[in-house]
């Protein structure tokens, strides 16, 4: 079974991308996330986890949702993290979430597309995204080719730096940096709502037709991204950048279950 989290679309794109090599079931983990729904999953073949990479680990929210959540059936399960640059050291913390829960941890791969942190850097124009994906389909089939087989993704080469990103820096960067602080709206904004709809925590509320941002913020990128009017700005680092929702869409074979509305993808 296929379990995806994505903010802007590049994680959902690269999972549909493999359950429809695997022929296996996918499910967007936002409606759960957002809900708080830990019951239990059940699925006779592997779990794979698809998820952005944010501060080089898998997002915390992803991870809570996991540590809180029974996987039944199969014991195995791929982590795929979709990222601009890398991923660090990702792949040891995930060991140690696999074995709290007591699953059979077969590797960590990462996938790079096009950057969306633009919180932080700068978003690719649409060409270059669509050549960056074109660059990463061959590591996606690559990908699902191994799941099928069944056997395990191989052992990344992690240098001290990657462990001290995923260490040190990561567990800086979330109590300093992630927050909504610096989000605020333009006047472009026409009341749509649909960032509150897409904010995987519930962190955004209206207030008199404008968006007001709360304290769970997890800097997925959602909410300016995927403003129709980009009317919403982070600090003074936004202005006039791209933003970046993935162009390339990928369609199920399989049943896709998910109760986030393909209107607002």
């Amino acid at each position: 079974m296929i379990l995806y989290y994505s903010g802007t679309g590049n994680s959902e794109y690269v999972a549909k991308r493999i359950g429809n090599e695997v022929q296996d079931e996918v499910i967007n983990l936002f409606e759960k996330i957002r809900n708080q729904d830990f019951s239990d999953l059940f699925s006779d073949r592997p779990w794979v986890i698809v998820v952005p990479t944010y501060a080089w680990r898998i997002p915390r929210i992803v991870e809570n949702w996991l540590m809180k959540t029974k996987l039944g059936g199969s014991p195995d399960i791929y982590f795929v993290m979709t990222c601009g640059g890398s991923n660090g050291n990702a792949g040891a913390y995930l060991k140690k979430l696999c074995k709290v829960k007591g699953l059979s941890n077969q590797g960590c791969i990462s996938i790079t597309m096009p950057e969306n942190y633009i919180a932080l850097y700068s978003a690719p124009e649409r060409a270059e995204a669509l050549a960056i994906i074109e660059r990463a389909e061959q590591k996606i089939s690559d990908s699902a080719k191994s799941i099928r087989k069944g056997t395990a993704f191989s052992e990344p080469q992690v240098t001290s730096k990657d462990r001290l990103k995923s260490g040190l820096v990561n567990d800086l960067f979330y109590p300093v940096y992630v927050h909504a602080k610096k989000f605020y709206v333009t006047d472009a904004c026409v009341s749509c709502e649909k960032c509150e709809k897409v904010c995987p925590l519930k962190n955004i509320r209206m207030e008199n037709g404008k968006p007001k941002w709360g304290k769970q913020c997890t800097h997925c990128m959602a909410c300016i991204c995927r403003c129709p009017k980009e009317a919403i700005e982070y600090g003074k680092h936004t202005n006039g950048m791209v933003r970046y929702i993935c162009p390339k869409k990928c369609k199920v074979d399989r049943t896709e279950k998910s109760s986030w509305s393909s209107s607002w993808l």
